[in-house]
């Protein structure tokens, strides 16, 4: 499946997240540890917001992110408070640019790790629930990109976790429908540029892994050494698959069908359960 990441706090240099950790998400691209595939080689993508600019900038490539270039060009001179970092395997729909994650739809972005099990059979049940408007923006054959969608068709941009959660009960019915004991697998991130929402869910109830960093005044306290802690707010925080680093007291694993949310009034973390459509 795939790796990713997300920013939200003091702006700093993509490459400070994306390269610079020991097991950074370049290096989980060829040496994951907690994945189904140790390397992530299908495409990737990477999604920033910037100082004067509603919508966010998007780059996707269907290469391996270890060896571009123009990744580490960009990672060198881009700033952000709020980015997001995904590394692909594909779990069967086409290696195209148009499949590499995030996705994104005017100020919102969009990404997924994990799939919808017999998607092939499902799909068009699923697609055509999307608004017909919405329906247009579709480029990709992805299920990630159709979840965002069913999402945003259930009104993601009034209410991020009822639209999540009726998509996760449309998906789950449907696969019902065809014979499909376990249908959603997921850790999806969205954010509107402001807020970011993380889900970890899986109709099995055994979802991929997904963690949070400790506060960053504790951390400041466990390791005093490390000068990136002084460098940003309290606030910052990063929600990843797998860990960047070894760092003592570093990480936490969001519980099994949760849901965060970052935003400025204060984090918070909830149950998640899918709605019925």
């Amino acid at each position: 499946m795939c790796r990713w990441l997300a920013y939200s706090g003091t702006p700093i240099l993509l490459d400070t997240i994306l390269y610079k950790p020991a097991h950074s998400l370049i290096d989980q691209s060829l040496h994951a540890k907690l994945g189904v595939e140790t390397t992530n080689g299908d495409g990737f993508g990477v999604g920033w917001y910037g100082s004067h600019i509603e919508t966010p900038g998007i780059i996707r490539e269907i290469g391996p992110a270890w060896s571009n270039r123009n990744l580490r060009e960009i990672a060198d001179h881009v700033r952000s408070p709020l980015f997001f970092g995904h590394i692909r395997a594909s779990t069967g729909s086409p290696v195209q640019q148009t499949n590499c994650h995030p996705f994104r739809h005017g100020r919102w972005m969009w990404m997924h790790n994990g799939a919808i099990a017999e998607f092939h059979r499902i799909r068009r049940d699923l697609a055509l629930a999307v608004d017909p408007e919405l329906f247009l923006s579709i480029e990709g054959s992805t299920d990630s990109e159709l979840m965002f969608y069913l999402a945003l068709t259930f009104g993601l941009e009034d209410d991020p976790p009822g639209a999540v959660a009726r998509m996760a009960g449309l998906v789950e019915r449907i696969g019902h429908e065809h014979g499909v004991e376990y249908p959603l697998q997921m850790t999806v991130a969205v954010t509107d540029g402001v807020r970011l929402w993380a889900f970890r869910y899986s109709s099995e109830r055994r979802s991929r892994s997904l963690f949070y960093n400790t506060r960053v005044e504790t951390l400041r306290s466990l390791h005093p050494e490390i000068g990136f802690l002084r460098e940003v707010s309290d606030d910052t925080r990063l929600i990843v698959s797998e860990p960047l680093g070894d760092m003592p007291g570093a990480w936490n694993a969001v519980p099994e069908s949760t849901y965060g949310v970052v935003q400025p009034e204060g984090d918070a973390m909830f149950d998640f359960t899918p709605q019925p459509v």
